[in-house]
């Protein structure tokens, strides 16, 4: 896992605690990432970012790692101090929860909590990124959505080595006229992802989220069962785009989508990370390229043995 260098297109800027005497930028060109670095408690930073930046103009915010001294915690404390302040927050449009890399700690080992009251306390977001999910069971609550409804988000992204279900559900529940991405890193059930075919119906439906137009179901160890569910979703006549990278994909899923609903209306369809024979390939580019989309096909996995589903693996899961 990457650090985030922009959001909300603009470049990060992480908030130093240590150097009082460093340059600010002007608060709503940045995307301002706050980092403890187990250096400080999150409360002392959230004191000195709202004491030394001019929060009515942030427009976006970041939050990385807030634990001290390499005692894991769960966000909880952390985001109840955003919460508190939100009124001083007007302008806030992209926030993203957990950006934390893979040498700072395992996305199964970030402990997460309920989100809902994000939502429901920034009426005006339009992007929400989380990363991290909490497969370990240390934290007093683990991630969590109850269903919403919310007039102005447009992305909606989570990204995680084991999605738990019901928060597949509450998305699938919730009312998001203006959500135009969607992103969900399914993960494996090994890690708390338990999300099954039958939970993304709702999604697939169509109807509840009118304006999407690129949806990712990534990352998950039933990719051909997804694959095939969405051969066939009324919601995939509606989008530009569609991924479904980073998981299991073999040549059974991609020969159900093949033979589903036409897709050369898509821009792009995203399938990196896959297990497919070097023929399914040629029959993928064959079937979309002269249409115009553009098919991602890279980071093909292993040999031949390799694709016998027993022997495949998602790209991200601890």
């Amino acid at each position: 896992m990457d650090l985030l260098e922009t959001c909300h297109g603009r470049e990060t800027f992480t908030l130093s605690l240590t150097d009082d005497t460093q340059s600010l930028p002007p608060a709503g060109e940045v995307t301002w990432r706050l980092d403890c670095a187990g250096e400080t408690p999150f409360t002392d930073l959230w004191r000195y970012f709202t004491r030394r930046v001019a929060t009515e103009e942030v427009r976006s915010l970041v939050i990385g790692p807030w634990w001290h001294d390499d005692d894991y915690s769960d966000l909880r404390p952390a985001l109840e101090l955003l919460l508190a302040d939100a009124d001083r927050f007007p302008a806030l449009r992209a926030l993203f929860l957990a950006d934390v890399s893979g040498e700072e700690c395992e996305i199964s080992w970030l402990m997460l909590t309920d989100i809902t009251p994000v939502l429901e306390r920034f009426p005006l977001l339009e992007e929400l990124g989380v990363r991290g999910g909490d497969s370990q069971g240390m934290g007093e609550e683990p991630l969590s959505l109850r269903p919403v409804r919310h007039e102005a988000l447009r992305v909606l992204r989570f990204e995680s080595g084991g999605l738990p279900a019901p928060v597949v559900r509450a998305v699938g529940a919730s009312d998001l006229p203006a959500l135009e991405r969607l992103d969900l890193w399914l993960g494996v059930s090994h890690y708390g992802g338990d999300t099954t075919v039958a939970d993304l119906a709702p999604l697939l439906s169509g109807g509840r989220l009118p304006a999407l137009r690129h949806l990712g179901l990534e990352d998950s160890e039933v990719q051909d069962e997804i694959a095939a569910a969405v051969a066939t979703a009324p919601m995939v006549a509606q989008l530009e785009s569609l991924s479904l990278a980073m998981g299991t994909l073999g040549d059974t899923g991609a020969e159900a989508l093949l033979g589903g609903q036409p897709l050369t209306h898509l821009k792009r369809l995203d399938l990196h990370h896959h297990f497919l024979s070097d023929a399914m390939t040629a029959r993928i580019r064959a079937a979309l390229t002269p249409a115009g989309t553009e098919v991602d096909l890279s980071d093909q996995q292993g040999s031949p043995r390799r694709r016998s589903r027993e022997r495949r693996y998602v790209a991200v899961s601890e």
